[in-house]
């Protein structure tokens, strides 16, 4: 099994868990394949006074089985038919009194939103089972775990009845950073340089689990054609499987999700409504989740509020798989070998690029030297207006002492060569901007590219730079 890598918050939270003098019920939540399993596993290394993983699509029928053939391997003894949720908790009770008094009772169940089928009365019976006897108790360590996240916010976090406020501990797990994938790579003794990881962060985003399947005798591109282009390959159909798994009508989802890939600079919700016709609650709880589940991000434009959230598709799987597997008939095993130096490629590893720096906020803010500055991240939208066309800037900074940065997001190989027609076009961008938002000082150009920028005239038009060196800070 792999090491754990990274985590480093995450881990002292648990260990704090368990070092306390009280009962503990942690939430662990975050996308399918982040590693939430692995996470508790390693931590805890497979020890516990209970384990118990919910089985996808089961009956209530099974999942009390399977609950029963658990408590039999914990307690090593026969477990009778169990009824119903009341019925298992209270054995699990019986089971955790026999253990020795003076040692924390680590008790772990996982996948829990597959757990409660329709009218099993599952949350109830866990209510009464931490409310009743866990939560009284200072020996109890429970962590829960589940993808689904919408499951776990709704039915967790912000449950009204009887777990309102029980919650001691929260634990959202993220993919990883630039950073830790290449802490990652390096352990498994890939040699990729900062240029390819981040291409193989633009495929795969940071996700362990795709990350775990690659191999480091092939190169980048015989990875990803094993993976997503041949007959068979691990991730070729992992985004069915991905989005049935975590959401109950997973059409809905899939169609917005479809939407936003064939729109990367993001959608406002009145237009997401007109193009698929959903709107209402059902919209509202559709974008609600997929943000939950880290594979849309909403943000607002600046100077304007709810009305103005910019609605981007941001899972990089997702907007792989759309852009260059889902409706490819090619029947070519080895279609990115023969395609990744193509033009169509090339604008895609733009758009994914800029993607890759809205991820890592807290990097580049960091290289500008202004982490520790008050800021407002947003996006500017110019509509077309006059016979000209609208413009989008996806970055921008606005910053507490009255400097604005407008962020220009390039991914080349290269040092980045600035021309002249382009430091016109930047010119004219400011300018709407300013003119559009009010704001007339202060307002400057940050360029985020990989190698820098190459010496030119026209760069004095850059106020400042962020290279890809510093998008791998931790």
């Amino acid at each position: 099994m792999d090491k754990l890598i990274g985590r480093e918050k995450e881990i002292a939270e648990l260990k704090r868990c368990v070092d306390s003098s009280r009962s503990e019920f942690i939430v662990v939540y975050g996308r399918r394949r982040v590693g939430k399993t692995f996470l508790v596993r390693k931590f805890f290394d497979d020890s516990y006074s209970f384990h118990y993983v919910g089985a996808h699509q089961a009956s209530t029928r099974i999942q009390l089985d399977n609950f029963a053939k658990a408590l039999e391997r914990y307690g090593g003894k026969k477990v009778p038919r169990l009824n119903d949720w009341s019925d298992a908790f209270a054995h699990l009770q019986t089971h955790l009194e026999s253990l020795d008094n003076t040692k924390r009772k680590v008790v772990f169940i996982d996948e829990m939103p597959w757990i409660d089928n329709k009218q099993s009365r599952f949350v109830e019976a866990f209510e009464y089972f931490w409310n009743s006897w866990a939560m009284g108790r200072d020996d109890i360590v429970l962590v829960v775990c589940g993808s689904a996240t919408s499951w776990m916010v709704d039915n967790l976090e912000e449950n009204q009845g009887g777990l309102h406020g029980r919650i001691t501990s929260r634990i959202y797990l993220r993919p990883f950073t630039l950073h830790e994938c290449q802490l990652y790579l390096k352990s498994r003794r890939f040699d990729w340089d900062e240029y390819q990881i981040m291409q193989n962060y633009m495929v795969m985003g940071g996700v362990p689990h795709y990350m775990s399947l690659l191999t480091p005798e092939l190169s980048l591109q015989q990875n990803i054609d094993k993976l997503y282009f041949e007959r068979g390959g691990m991730l070729r159909t992992e985004f069915d499987e991905l989005y049935n798994a975590l959401f109950t009508q997973a059409d809905k989802y899939i169609v917005v999700v479809r939407l936003l890939a064939q729109h990367r600079e993001g959608m406002l919700r009145s237009e997401i409504e007109r193009h698929t016709g959903l709107s209402g609650g059902t919209l509202t709880r559709i974008l609600r989740n997929l943000e939950r589940c880290d594979f849309v991000y909403g943000y607002t434009q600046l100077g304007k509020k709810v009305k103005g959230v910019i609605y981007k598709l941001v899972d990089f799987y997702t907007l792989f798989y759309c852009k260059f597997i889902d409706g490819n008939r090619s029947g070519d095993e080895q279609y990115w070998m023969h395609n990744f130096q193509s033009r169509s490629v090339s604008v895609w590893e733009g758009l994914s690029f800029e993607l890759v720096c809205l991820m890592h906020i807290w990097q580049i803010k960091h290289a500008l030297g202004i982490s520790g500055i008050a800021t407002e991240v947003a996006a500017w939208r110019s509509a077309p207006a006059n016979g000209q066309r609208g413009t989008q800037i996806d970055l921008v900074i606005k910053r507490v002492d009255k400097i604005v940065h407008l962020c220009e997001m390039k991914f080349s190989e290269t040092p980045y060569v600035i021309k002249s027609d382009y430091v016109e076009k930047l010119s004219q961008r400011k300018q709407l901007f300013c003119d559009q938002t009010g704001i007339k000082r202060g307002v400057v150009h940050t360029f985020v590219t990989p190698c820098g920028l190459n010496r030119s005239k026209h760069n004095s038009i850059v106020h400042s730079e962020v290279t890809a060196n510093e998008l791998f800070t931790m």
